[in-house]
């Protein structure tokens, strides 16, 4: 398929674009940054800058594409005014889903967030009502950043009611890769740190990029949303014991698939979407949370 990959010089996006390449896919990357009039790498993507808060170019890069996957975005709310946060998050994804939607697009794959539910960013701290988190979970978002996501997944609803294009909204923890599991993950395997409302989750990005690929290629109808995380927790504590340990009796455990299990739940991604994950931090940190030797 022709894919139109957003925010594809993030960390998300780069590794998005990649596997889609690897699976077969034409893909066109969009970002800010400003192209270069260089020599192409051999099977490098074709580029088009744009800034999709703008209609016209959001129009335009979507054009003659059958599937989207819609990664650009300011990434949490604390490095920027609130209400930059919310009109650049919030506009890009409606610009790019009413494009795919006129222009005929198949497929959108929108990059949404764990912090949906509204206990990340919080003002008015609050907590899960249980743990593993699923999509059940209720959702109480209070920051511009989960509220931009949440009403991404809204409008994802809306086009599938409005037409006929097939959409999921992929909700990824804290994403790492080879350049930053060691500084992120690191203080969590030496227990340095206190566990907060993400109870030591993580997703790895190229399992991350596994899930976008199958999400791309999915016949699924309407509109799906799935939790990617990694299903063991940053350190393989006992989740059970760390969650008593932390919170008391607050947070509502339910039954766990493993001992070290993530706090967030991934059964619906396994089911619906046939989403394995293979990496784990193991793979790239040691016992002492140090980056492994290669």
């Amino acid at each position: 398929m022709r894919v139109v990959v957003t925010g594809a010089h993030g960390k998300v996006g780069r590794a998005a674009v990649k596997a889609l390449q690897e699976a077969g896919h034409e893909v066109t990357a969009t970002d800010l940054t400003r192209p270069v009039w260089e020599r192409h790498d051999p099977g490098e993507p074709r580029y088009k800058q744009a800034d999709l808060t703008d209609a016209g170019q959001a129009f335009a890069v979507t054009h003659g594409a059958d599937a989207v996957v819609h990664a650009a975005a300011i990434p949490d709310p604390t490095m920027n005014a609130p209400h930059v946060v919310f009109q650049n998050n919030l506009m890009a994804t409606f610009n790019m889903i009413e494009a795919a939607v006129r222009l005929g697009v198949r497929r959108f794959v929108n990059i949404s967030s764990e912090t949906v539910p509204g206990f990340f960013f919080a003002e008015r701290p609050f907590l899960p009502d249980y743990a593993p988190v699923d999509e059940e979970h209720p959702i109480r978002p209070q920051d511009p950043y989960a509220l931009s996501k949440y009403f991404g997944e809204q409008l994802m609803d809306a086009a599938v009611r409005r037409s006929d294009i097939r959409c999921i909204s992929l909700r990824p923890s804290w994403v790492q890769h080879e350049g930053n599991y060691e500084r992120n993950l690191g203080p969590e395997v030496r227990g340095e740190v206190e566990v907060g409302a993400g109870l030591c989750s993580y997703t790895d990005v190229y399992d991350l990029a596994d899930a976008i690929v199958l999400a791309v290629e999915s016949d699924l109808p309407g509109h799906e949303v799935f939790y990617i995380a990694a299903p063991d927790n940053a350190g393989g504590h006992d989740f059970a014991a760390m969650l008593r340990r932390s919170f008391g009796d607050k947070i509502e455990l339910r039954p766990l698939s493993r001992a070290d299990s993530s706090g967030i739940s991934c059964e619906k991604a396994y089911r619906m979407l046939g989403w394995t994950p293979k990496r784990t931090w193991r793979d790239y940190l040691d016992d002492n949370g140090r980056a492994r030797q290669k």
